[in-house]
């Protein structure tokens, strides 16, 4: 299980990192479009599409390296007042939950991504991108998120058993 985690967390991380890239990208055609309508009166065309279509890759491209380093915002009005058990069970539920809800998002994005392969789906605009990449990268992004909840859902299940406190968010000092 150590070995597959490692591997996910890696993948996400690439994941993460081809997100930050594309969020560097839209910047920079954004700055372009700015700029180039501002002084020199054209636009640059497909800036809208393209930003639509990166958004996609930087959202869901986060979600798995997130969950992996517990950086997913959380209210805590209960969990500081239990025992580490009532933690650890507090996490499986919410890993429950969460691997239920995006099981939905994945399955419906995948009759999505399926459909919009099917008809060439595209962007309606100055410059047509077609929408399948995009819908694949979601499709890539919470498929890992979910994997990386089935490792979380065992790992929370077997701290639960033995009566453990779920490990803290790591600080970002304190990471790799």
């Amino acid at each position: 299980m150590h070995t597959f985690s490692a591997w996910l967390t890696r993948l996400a991380l690439w994941l993460l990192l081809l997100g930050a890239v594309g969020m560097i990208a839209a910047m920079l055609v954004g700055v372009a479009d700015v700029a180039g309508t501002e002084f020199l009166g054209r636009p640059v065309l497909g800036t809208l599409e393209f930003t639509e279509s990166t958004m996609v890759l930087v959202v869901f491209g986060a979600l798995a390296y997130a969950q992996d380093r517990r950086a997913h915002i959380r209210v805590e009005l209960l969990y500081g007042h239990v025992g580490p058990r009532g933690q650890s069970f507090m996490e499986a539920v919410t890993h429950i939950v969460a691997f239920i809800f995006f099981a939905l998002v994945a399955w419906q994005g995948y009759v999505e991504l399926l459909y919009s392969w099917e008809i060439k789906e595209s962007t309606m605009g100055s410059v047509r991108f077609p929408l399948y990449p995009a819908r694949s990268l979601l499709l890539l992004g919470v498929a890992l998120l979910i994997l990386q909840l089935v490792v979380d859902i065992v790992q929370d299940i077997g701290r639960l058993r033995r009566g453990e406190a779920p490990p803290e968010a790591a600080l970002p000092e304190q990471r790799e």
